[in-house]
């Protein structure tokens, strides 16, 4: 589509995003809450819905859906209703889901996200609630019979529905990642959107710039990825706006979007609201949040992304995108956290992190939890390259090897035993400088003559002869001296 004609006008898109509970069990039973079982087998007459059984709260399930409230700036609701919303669900059992209707446990958030090139936004947060899962429905290729697991009906889900604040895809996916670094510094979420414990819905609509009316509303499901999120909206954008283009109107719909082609088709309808018939639930008491259990939450919160963000860059000075980098998994940036305050040069413990670290991560597909060295391991060979003891190169290429085989040794023990420590000897230094310099009459010649930059190759050469382990900076002082002498 031409860039002119986007330009005329303003998307405008809210996400609503459904995380699954890491609880033992599920949202109204004791059925055990376990992805990847066997199909059917995490059942019992309440999932079932069998006349006679009754619910009872996952309070746990209460307490993450609070610890998601509380990261996201919201109000928690005291007093918590349940409410039946009637629908019609092939998988779940009993007709109706149990969710939270008119009394949402948190309500008026907002969270900030940062886009390259953007200044920083915040996205209001409308409300999160609680509910149960459905099932799953499964289609084989080449069976016309649709296979339900029930497995999933009765996992305990929130809902976060942000406020129509975003604008872009990238905005959205900006979004979306913030809330899933949030859950997973939580713990309350996995936040693997392939298997389904993190699902989003956008509901996207476009209006001409400066309109003060916002368009017709669409809603797009079935986005297993950050990247198909991203993908999804702009497809809905450029396809309302070239139905607008030629006159024509925008239906409220709901539509799917297909990973292969890249677009979205119509699923269902959505001319009026639909009618859920919402009441309240009769077999569950009101949950009453009381200061003592609110204030326990909020004491037990961890440290959170933003506010490790503006540590990192506020306190140890580091750029935005080594910040965002190093706050993007939770253990990664707690290792780091724990790093920088072993030693003051920040800037190396991010490089060692997002280097080194990250790189012997990455090629045995480790999570950081499996790194076999300690911050202190880290700190102790920042030490000696800041002391002048070890030069980087050695430390990176033979020092940092041998510990992750050692992970029990000591970091200076470690380079004494290796011979890796530089020679700061000046009279030994200075010897080794006039033997380089003896073995290379003609290229001296040349370097008095004015050929300055072959002071990389006596470097280079005296490097070769002390084994690596010359100290740098008082060889480079030798060896001018010697060659301007």
């Amino acid at each position: 589509m031409d860039e002119s004609i986007k330009a005329k006008y303003q998307p405008v898109i809210g996400l609503e995003v459904h995380a699954q509970l890491l609880t033992h069990s599920k949202m109204y039973s004791s059925d055990e809450n376990e992805y990847g079982a066997m199909p059917n087998n995490n059942l019992s007459v309440i999932t079932l819905g069998h006349p006679g059984t009754l619910p009872k709260v996952n309070y746990t399930a209460v307490e993450y859906a609070m610890k998601m409230g509380l990261a996201t700036n919201c109000q928690i609701t005291r007093d918590n209703l349940f409410a039946r919303k009637n629908y019609f669900y092939p998988d779940l059992p009993k007709g109706y889901q149990i969710t939270q209707d008119k009394t949402p446990i948190c309500t008026g958030g907002h969270v900030d996200i940062r886009v390259a090139g953007v200044e920083p936004k915040r996205i209001g947060i409308t409300r999160i609630h609680m509910e149960e899962d459905a099932g799953k429905s499964m289609h084989l290729a080449g069976e016309v019979e649709t296979l339900v697991d029930l497995n999933r009906a009765g996992v305990p889900l929130i809902e976060i529905v942000s406020e129509p604040d975003l604008r872009t895809a990238d905005e959205a996916y900006a979004y979306l990642a913030e809330i899933k670094k949030l859950v997973e510094y939580l713990e309350v979420c996995d936040g693997n959107m392939e298997e389904g414990s993190l699902r989003c819905d956008a509901n996207v609509s476009v209006m001409l710039k400066g309109a003060d009316k916002f368009g017709m509303k669409v809603e797009v499901k079935n986005m297993n990825s950050f990247r198909n999120v991203q993908r999804a909206i702009d497809y809905e954008i450029e396809r309302q706006i070239a139905l607008l283009e030629a006159g024509e109107e925008i239906i409220s719909e709901t539509r799917g979007f297909d990973a292969a082609s890249g677009t979205t088709n119509g699923q269902r309808s959505k001319e009026t609201m639909n009618d859920y018939r919402y009441f309240p639930e009769p077999d569950l008491p009101p949950v009453v949040i009381d200061d003592e259990w609110l204030h326990r939450i909020q004491a037990g919160l961890p440290a959170l992304p933003q506010q490790l963000y503006a540590r990192f860059t506020g306190e140890l000075g580091l750029s935005d995108y080594d910040a965002t980098v190093l706050t993007a998994e939770k253990d990664v940036a707690l290792f780091f956290d724990e790093l920088t305050r072993l030693t003051p040069n920040a800037k190396a413990a991010a490089n060692w992190v997002q280097g080194a670290v990250k790189s012997y991560l990455n090629e045995r597909a480790l999570p950081m939890a499996e790194f076999p060295l300690t911050a202190q391991h880290l700190a102790g060979i920042i030490e000696l390259i800041d002391e002048g003891k070890v030069n980087h190169s050695v430390a990176s290429k033979q020092l940092f090897p041998y510990l992750l085989e050692h992970p029990t040794a000591n970091v200076t023990g470690a380079a004494e035993q290796l011979g890796l420590l530089q020679q700061s000897d000046a009279g030994a230094l200075e010897a080794q400088v006039q033997q380089v310099l003896a073995a290379n009459p003609a290229k001296v010649a040349e370097y008095k003559a004015g050929k300055k930059s072959l002071t990389g190759m006596f470097m280079g050469e005296l490097m070769k002869l002390t084994g690596g382990k010359a100290d740098p900076k008082l060889a480079n002082q030798l060896l001018r001296k010697a060659l301007d002498a």
